[in-house]
């Protein structure tokens, strides 16, 4: 299974731009920051991830507010096919207060 879930701002948002099909699609950096617990000792985790958003949920992702909140769900998958490097396609969002 390969599903990722996290909760992050959106620190950086291209302009939505068309496929040559004409679906809307998004690249945006995602930040997180958060404490975890790993073999019973805390831990600050703090990364940016580049985000791909396509279809419906792109336009979402467009009018949402730089710096903002939001608990994302999605999965990992290579930039390009020749590409070792991965990106975080968005399948929903939702605010997180």
């Amino acid at each position: 299974m390969n599903q990722f879930q996290f909760v992050a701002s959106i620190a950086e948002r291209d302009v939505i731009r068309y496929t040559p099909a004409g679906i809307p699609v998004v690249t945006a950096k995602l930040q997180h920051q958060s404490e975890q617990t790993e073999a019973g000792i805390k831990r600050l985790v703090e990364f940016e991830l580049t985000a791909f958003a396509a279809g419906e949920i792109s336009g979402r992702l467009n009018r949402a507010g730089l710096g903002e909140m939001f608990r994302f769900t999605g999965f990992m998958a290579r930039r390009n096919r020749n590409s070792k490097s991965l990106v975080f396609h968005i399948v929903d969002f939702e605010s997180v207060v």
